[in-house]
């Protein structure tokens, strides 16, 4: 059986990564490819219990070093119980964030040096990375108005979000083979449509339109 693929989809808050990530598994879905839609941090039972500690309280109830450790540990019991079981199965596995996030939130937003990040994904994913990673962007505060709930980093302020969604951007300049960058700010039939042709271009597939 051949291991499933992975896709990533990233961005700001409010950005619609969670709706088109869904739209993305119904296409794949109609054109007999088993694909589940799971996100981070959570997507595990241990990963759901960090999602909770993580996303409540104060927006300084944590400092960058303890959130980028949380994030790590959230991810390895994600990966070690859903990500990889679920490809290895020869399903794909559709994500609502992954690495980019911690690089993007703890790293450009936060400050935390992006080499001593990467380290920590290494130490827990060695070289895994998605086969193709969705990027949506969208000006901060149009983002954070879309924005369905008041969790902790959006209470982080818009100098933070701007600094982090320039780290989205700068991932995707940086990794064009991986990332593709889409604009976010229209309708959502139009945005899907533009990852769908993403989807089939990188991954040789044709979904439906």
């Amino acid at each position: 059986m051949s291991p499933g693929r992975f896709i990533t989809f990233e961005g700001g808050d409010g950005v619609g990564k969670s709706t088109q990530a869904r739209l993305l598994v119904d296409s794949l879905g109609k054109i007999g490819i088993a694909a589940i839609q799971t996100r981070e941090p959570g997507g595990s039972p241990g990963a759901e219990a960090i999602r909770k500690i993580l996303l409540s309280g104060d927006a300084e109830a944590w400092d960058a070093e303890s959130e980028a450790l949380l994030m790590v540990a959230a991810r390895r019991d994600h990966l070690r119980r859903t990500i990889r079981p679920v490809l290895e199965a020869g399903k794909w596995v559709v994500c609502d964030r992954f690495s980019d996030s911690t690089e993007a939130y703890q790293g450009y937003g936060r400050g935390l040096p992006r080499d001593v990040l990467a380290a920590l994904h290494r130490l827990i994913a060695g070289d895994f990375a998605p086969d193709l990673t969705v990027i949506l962007d969208l000006p901060v505060e149009q983002g954070l108005k879309r924005a369905a709930s008041a969790n902790r980093f959006e209470r982080m302020g818009t100098d933070f979000h701007r600094r982090m969604a320039e780290g989205f951007r700068e991932i995707a300049r940086r990794e064009p083979k991986r990332c593709v960058l889409i604009d976010g700010g229209r309708n959502i039939p139009a945005v899907q449509a533009d990852i769908a042709t993403a989807v089939g271009e990188r991954l040789g597939i044709k979904l439906p339109t």
